[in-house]
């Protein structure tokens, strides 16, 4: 696979270059991926003081000429906050961690498990050791770090999702339940009239975000701002979020947008999709960690039918939101 972008979609728009804020795969930081980053520095001075062979053999498979990400590039593990920039990269046959996008959890965020369950398992542990030799009451103490941990879990899963073929099929961004349906009688980016459908997402669903049509990525959009619930209207424009234009592989190659909001506990919208990057239609562009919203606009035209109404609770990549005939 090349990571060379090309210059315009296959209908013709120009490929905008990716929104310079968005400088790597979580523009927002946080407190878990500076933990994730010590890390992986101190396992870079590991690899280059032991591992040496292993160092040019990785050096002498690794493809592109180049990345914008700050420390040197050993291995795959190391473009993981820099997917979403052009350059190095590994085929999958020379990567070895390709299987971790296989454990049926999202990738982005194993490194939250590990450091949370690395806490509550250790404390869960205690508390039904303190049950046993001191007072049954503590099984009732363990129940806290138990109910924790399986949430954690739960909310990192990954299933595995069958992706409706049928032409003209628009598919679900992401679980939840349907919060709104609003006509727009006029969008810039899609230059016409549109529907714009939203998705709340609760704590207990899974937070995997994905493309909603065969599509090109054309371009971009980051912008900061509050952390307020994502069940008030008003987050849908004052939160933090990051938008991705897309333009369907179909003809005539309708321009959709797709927005990640940010919510009151959800802080942390991660996104590896590339401006020129083509997907297939339910694939997986990001994620965002904990409750959030999740928005589609798409072109309103005759012979569209929306399939959904508010309150549907849906599924991403499996759910169809909309047909166009």
């Amino acid at each position: 696979m090349s990571n060379s972008t090309p210059l315009t979609t296959p209908g013709g728009r120009e490929i905008q270059p990716h929104d310079s804020q968005i400088h790597c795969v979580q523009p927002g930081g946080g407190v878990c991926m500076r933990i994730e980053l010590l890390w992986g520095h101190l396992r870079r001075v590991y690899l280059k003081t032991f591992r040496r062979g292993y160092v040019r053999r990785m050096a002498a498979t690794r493809q592109g000429d180049h990345n914008q990400c700050p420390w040197d590039v050993l291995d795959p593990r190391d473009l993981k906050f820099y997917a979403n920039q052009p350059g190095y990269y590994w085929e999958s046959e020379d990567d070895p961690f390709t299987g971790r996008e296989n454990f049926g959890f999202a990738r982005a965020g194993l490194a939250e498990m590990i450091i949370f369950s690395s806490v509550l398992i250790p404390m869960l542990a205690l508390f039904i050791y303190l049950s046993q030799v001191h007072s049954p009451w503590w099984w009732i103490a363990a129940i806290v770090p138990f109910l924790l941990e399986t949430e954690v879990v739960w909310f990192f899963r990954n299933p595995r999702r069958v992706i409706p073929t049928e032409p003209g099929t628009v598919v679900s961004p992401a679980d939840g339940k349907i919060d709104l349906i609003e006509e727009i009688e006029h969008d810039d980016v899609i230059d016409g009239p549109a529907i714009k459908i939203a998705i709340f997402l609760s704590v207990f669903n899974v937070h995997i975000n994905r493309v909603p049509v065969a599509c090109t990525v054309f371009a971009s959009r980051y912008r900061q701002g509050k952390f307020l619930s994502a069940l008030k209207p008003e987050s849908a424009w004052e939160n933090e979020r990051l938008e991705l234009w897309l333009e369907s592989t179909e003809a005539p190659h309708r321009v959709m947008r797709v927005r990640q909001i940010t919510g009151q506990l959800a802080r942390r919208i991660v996104c590896w999709a590339k401006t020129g990057e083509c997907f297939d239609r339910g694939a997986q562009f990001g994620m965002i960690k904990l409750g959030s919203r999740t928005e589609l606009i798409l072109p309103r035209e005759e012979g569209l039918e929306i399939t959904v109404t508010l309150g549907d609770k849906v599924q991403a990549g499996t759910t169809v939101f909309a047909k166009y005939k």
